[in-house]
């Protein structure tokens, strides 16, 4: 399997960016049930920057490199108007046992393993508004490999599965329910989120992609009058280097749950069930 990611710095520490970036990009992989074994560098550097700065860039990266027990071969830097860093990944994979997006069976649970809230978190650090410890909490889970996540059910029954990035939580779970021809059913006070993101929301603090899932998901979205306002504008934001989402069998749920809790995984919620679509209705309804 080959990826490819790279973007600008959402934190203004160095070497936590180089960290964070190759997370999200080797996230790919562990999505589809992969293992990473080889990466190579995308630079964009100004050319009056520090070129030291950028070796606190590349260092970063090569921990969760190294983390991930991949190699890293080289890679490709050009002049930028604005830093941009990420990796492309090359990884392996059984061809009958890669998780596909859209595999999810009727009956099926979704197990969800970061909380979210990185989308408003990092719009408030870009802002200078985010409290000190959400930083830390923030930078802290997207350097954070999925890794741990992806070996610990690896050897289950998974029948689909995607990470949680820039379409946000809404965008991809539409597209695993989707994919499979199926509705999902998600219940909101059991959707892990990030200490201190709500907060952020309600305070006003959202990214322009917000607004874009709205547009572009909202007609395929139901909210029950009883969900928190703020989640329901939380669940369209973007994450960075966000949790996997995966469909299991309801009868492996306690298993999959106790083996992501034995690795030590931020999250280890069951968020919700997929069931059937009837024609006409939204194909994600939160309650």
């Amino acid at each position: 399997m080959q990826t490819v990611d790279f973007f600008p710095p959402m934190v203004d520490d160095p070497r936590w960016f180089g960290r964070i970036a190759a997370a999200n990009s080797l996230s790919d992989v562990y999505a589809m049930g992969g293992r990473p074994i080889t990466v190579m560098n995308l630079v964009g550097w100004p050319r009056d920057l520090d070129i030291e700065l950028l070796g606190e860039v590349l260092a970063g990266g090569l921990e969760k490199t190294k983390e991930a027990g991949a190699v890293l071969c080289g890679g490709h830097s050009v002049m930028d108007q604005e830093i941009k860093f990420g990796l492309s990944v090359t990884g392996l994979v059984h061809p009958q046992k890669f998780w596909p997006n859209g595999g999810a069976k009727l009956g099926d649970v979704l197990v969800l393993t970061k909380p979210l809230g990185i989308g408003p978190s990092t719009t408030a650090i870009k802002r200078g508004v985010a409290p000190p410890d959400l930083v830390e909490r923030a930078m802290v889970q997207m350097a954070t490999l999925n890794k741990a996540a992806c070996e610990a059910v690896r050897d289950l029954e998974v029948h689909g599965a995607t990470d949680v990035t820039g379409f946000g939580l809404v965008g991809h779970s539409i597209e695993m329910a989707e994919g499979a021809g199926l509705a999902l059913e998600l219940v909101a006070a059991d959707v892990p989120v990030l200490l201190g993101a709500l907060d952020v929301v309600r305070a006003g603090v959202m990214s322009g992609g917000c607004n874009r899932g709205k547009q572009y998901y909202g007609a395929r979205v139901h909210f029950g009058s009883g969900v928190d306002p703020a989640f329901t504008d939380l669940v369209f934001d973007a994450e960075t280097s966000g949790g996997l989402l995966l469909a299991v069998p309801e009868a492996l749920a306690g298993k999959v749950v106790q083996r992501l809790r034995d690795a030590g995984t931020h999250s280890h919620a069951l968020v919700g069930r997929f069931v059937r679509h009837e024609t006409g209705t939204p194909v994600l309804r939160v309650r």
